[in-house]
């Protein structure tokens, strides 16, 4: 199902800790695998599983704790908003209602068009830089001003 790409990145994250510990590259396999899938389905899940020696609920349990691996196919652009009480009270909340007016969507929404997800995210660790958001979970993007949102939009929109 992975491709011998994402396999062998795999293997570079496994290799990375003892061999008796190579469930601990979880996250990163499963981050490999969703960018790869765009999404972590049952099955990614469970060839993880195989993978590292897990039993596949340790990784369901692991893929549903952390919220930036979707269960479910996102848009192109997954646009995550940090809405914690920092940024909300840094412009956050307002980023997001932007955002949801905007593209006609709600947070765990996608255009119609499938190209935009919209996401509630906590903490990114740049409280100072609200607000913020990240995009595709590798991407963060600071001071989003309703200009810089629909600059974003618009680039992204191309």
């Amino acid at each position: 199902m992975l491709s011998e790409q994402s396999l062998a990145l795999i293997a570079t994250e496994v290799a990375k800790y003892p061999a008796e510990q190579k469930r601990s590259a979880v996250m990163g396999a499963l981050r490999i695998a969703q960018v790869e899938k765009g999404w972590v389905s049952p099955e990614v899940m469970a060839e993880v599983a195989v993978i590292l020696d897990m039993p596949p609920v340790a990784v369901q349990e692991v893929a549903t704790f952390y919220n930036m691996y979707d269960l479910k196919l996102v848009g192109k652009h997954k646009i995550t908003v940090c809405t914690n009480l920092p940024c909300a009270l840094s412009g956050g909340v307002d980023a997001a209602e932007y955002i949801q007016k905007k593209l006609n969507i709600g947070f765990n929404e996608t255009t119609a068009d499938g190209m935009f997800t919209l996401k509630e995210g906590e903490c990114m660790g740049a409280c100072g830089d609200a607000p913020v958001l990240l995009h595709n979970n590798h991407t963060m993007c600071s001071f989003m001003s309703t200009a810089k949102i629909d600059e974003l939009l618009q680039e992204l929109a191309k």
